[in-house]
């Protein structure tokens, strides 16, 4: 082992069952949970690579009108074909197209995409990224409103889909939140000391290993100590994971399900991490509690337990904590916890609750501080610029392995 390198052995727990002690350690390439399940092996990007230097675009075309038929050279005799031979043919190219769709989708909606039937929220860009300046407004129907206040935290009248903001994409480095203070709480870069933050990369991570957001309408109380974690909240709305295989950007309404939540106790501040899927992803009907995240991505909560366990070491911070010994608890767990939170905040938005330095204006909640029209007004146009550069040690690898027993 080399000097000043310590073994991570710390592992972590699903609705009470022990994990890989290891967490760097990876499943054997034929997969036994597949032979169990019946899943058919497909390739999943994992969460932890780090992604090619620049992405491919997007196909040229993925639209779904016929494709051209094949030359004669290379069509295939239908005579050729046994009958299993066609259906297995078939399900190929619906599969095919069922996935061509789906990119489609979410490459033409990436500049001002809608979310669903009844809500079309789009962003309203400021400034370049990675600046002090740049700030991302999200919009409905061309009208800044509040991600914080204003967009709703259920997508559906029974309360199982629920709305997040993206804040971070996945592999990602800048810290993006929800800015409280502001007026109608734009999304920008977290700032220490007069410079903007950038999380580090601790091996084999790279940037954050979701499409990194929070529910709007929720609130985590400071004034409040979670019985079980015996931990105040951190003033902040609930932090969420996108586990879904699509890369979202700032600013993005999701409409999720819920999956797990585990307990982070960071800096003696009880900060909850829902995990959730988008339910437009191929693998959202098959996920419905904690246990099938493991069943159908094997390692990525360990791998989330061991990020927010360490990404702070090479600042020189020390490891964070978990609650509940590191488990992720289950789905009814983490829905009773956003019910928590979005009671907590309405006591908020209503008065009922200290604000200390919270924005509370809001464009659309009855009975709340309505958003002034000068400041509306203030708020200036969008603009579609090019990201600034940053330094290159953003991308710098730290090789930790140390994570307390």
């Amino acid at each position: 082992m080399f000097p000043g390198v310590r073994r991570v052995s710390k592992g972590v727990q699903v609705g009470g069952r022990a994990l890989n002690s290891n967490p760097l350690s990876r499943p054997p390439t034929a997969c036994p949970i597949l032979a169990r399940t019946g899943c058919s092996p497909v390739l999943r990007t994992s969460a932890t690579l780090a992604p090619p230097t620049k992405q491919a675009p997007p196909p040229p075309s993925l639209s779904s009108s016929p494709s051209p038929p094949l030359s004669s050279s290379s069509s295939l005799s239908a005579t050729a074909l046994s009958p299993s031979s066609s259906s297995r043919v078939d399900r190929s190219v619906s599969s095919a197209s069922s996935r061509a769709a789906l990119l489609s989708k979410h490459f033409s909606t990436s500049a001002a995409p809608p979310q669903s039937p009844n809500m079309s929220y789009t962003v309203r860009k400021i400034g370049q990224a990675n600046t002090l300046e740049h700030r991302v407004y999200i919009e409905k129907d061309g009208q800044p409103v509040s991600p914080f206040h204003d967009i709703p935290l259920y997508a559906n009248e029974q309360q199982t889909i629920l709305n997040m903001v993206v804040e971070i994409p996945r592999w990602t480095n800048a810290k993006q939140e929800i800015s409280k203070e502001e007026f109608l709480n734009p999304i920008k870069q977290d700032v220490k000391k007069g410079k903007l933050r950038y999380v580090r990369n601790c091996f084999p991570h790279k940037g954050y290993l979701w499409n990194y957001g929070a529910f709007p309408q929720t609130w985590e109380d400071p004034n409040t100590v979670h019985p079980e974690t015996k931990a105040k909240g951190d003033n902040d709305p609930l932090d969420v994971c996108e586990i879904g295989e699509l890369v979202g950007y700032p600013g993005q309404v999701k409409q999720v399900k819920v999956l797990g939540v585990m307990a982070l106790l960071d800096e003696e501040e009880t900060d909850w991490k829902v995990i959730v899927i988008d339910v437009n992803d191929p693998l959202a009907p098959k996920l419905n509690d904690v246990e099938d995240v493991e069943r159908h991505l094997p390692g990525l909560l360990r791998a989330t337990n061991e990020w927010f366990r360490i990404y702070k070491i090479p600042d020189g911070k020390p490891e964070n904590q978990f609650a509940f010994s590191g488990e992720c608890k289950n789905k009814k767990y983490a829905l009773d916890v956003i019910r928590e939170c979005a009671d907590a905040w309405e006591k908020l938005i209503s008065g009922k609750s200290p604000r200390g330095e919270i924005s509370v204006a809001t464009t659309t909640v009855e009975g709340a501080e309505r958003a002034d029209a000068a400041q509306l007004a203030a708020i200036p146009k969008g603009e579609n610029l090019p990201p600034a550069p940053i330094d290159g040690s953003v991308d710098k690898w730290f090789f930790i392995s140390g994570a307390a027993v």
